[in-house]
């Protein structure tokens, strides 16, 4: 967990580094990493693990109280953005993508193998691509089209969710194959390439964040704020409480459920942000306080 945590920080610094002094250089290396994860890499990860993994209520009522808390909140988070704290539409929009759409491939991959090791990383990839993945694309760009200083494009992300979704694919694929098309070695292969993305991802964490600096939208250190607290707070700590209720309640799910549940800020939500203007000081600082909290929690609670 030690050497996972210095290869964020090592990464995110390199990125944050290299976009300073390369700019145009640094942002669309970042672009053709960020190719090679989607493309090449996930649909691996995906195929075989999602393949291997063994198909139980447990799993199946994970994926459904993740969808639920994903519901909650939202809800929870517009109610607290309107109705309490009163912020314009654009931080509204840019509240509610913080709080609820997490990191679960690039730090939740290699956290599930740090905290759970490789048995569990199949749960791990299947909440990635099964609610994380299309809730991002569905709801994330619908928040931004309804909150966004720029509405529409709804429909069109929608289609490029399943036209261009290579990760998606995978795992579709992966549930319909049978265990023998995922022999070991493969899947231990596979395990590898997810710890492998980790550098890629905080690379590319860093190139966006420094990018934002540099146009005026973030700042170093970022922004702390009263909608920053509340949209870490509510990231940090309502997805997985109800998780953890629902499992204890109903039918009890595996732990990585919970922790994927707890990820920090997703930063695909800057893509949102940037595409229908919706506050992106706000998310840009979520993702780094996030990050900051939930990277040095994971260390203790695997030194524990």
């Amino acid at each position: 967990m030690i050497a996972i945590v210095a290869v964020i920080v090592a990464a995110t610094l390199s990125g944050y580094g290299a976009e300073f002094r390369y700019r145009e250089g640094a942002e669309d290396l970042a672009r053709r990493l960020m190719w090679l994860v989607l493309w090449i890499l996930m649909p691996f990860i995906a195929f075989f693990n999602i393949a291997s993994l063994h198909i139980d209520a447990g799993v199946g009522a994970g994926i459904g109280f993740a969808w639920f808390a994903i519901c909650v909140t939202l809800l929870i988070a517009w109610l607290i953005a309107t109705r309490v704290l009163r912020l314009p539409r654009p931080s509204v929009g840019a509240l509610m993508c913080v709080s609820v759409f997490g990191n679960t491939a690039f730090l939740g991959l290699p956290f599930t193998v740090a905290l759970f090791g490789f048995d569990d990383l199949g749960n791990a990839v299947a909440y990635d691509n099964l609610v994380s993945t299309p809730a991002f694309v569905t709801l994330g760009f619908s928040i931004g089209a309804a909150f966004g200083a720029i509405g529409g494009g709804v429909r069109a992300r929608i289609v490029s969710f399943i036209t261009r979704n290579p990760p998606l694919w995978a795992a579709a694929a992966g549930l319909l194959a049978p265990a023998a098309l995922a022999p070991d070695v493969l899947v231990d292969a596979s395990r590898v390439v997810a710890l492998a993305i980790l550098p890629i991802g905080f690379f590319a964490v860093g190139v966006t964040l420094a990018s934002e600096v540099e146009d005026g939208a973030a700042r170093f250190p970022p922004r702390l704020d009263l909608p920053v607290c509340v949209a870490v707070a509510l990231k940090l700590v309502v997805p997985p409480l109800i998780v953890l209720g629902l499992s204890r309640a109903l039918i009890d799910v595996p732990d990585v459920y919970l922790s994927q549940a707890a990820m920090s800020s997703a930063i695909n939500n800057l893509v949102v942000a940037h595409e229908y203007e919706l506050d992106r000081g706000l998310v840009a600082a979520g993702i780094a306080w996030s990050t900051a909290i939930v990277v040095p929690v994971g260390l203790v609670v695997a030194l524990v």
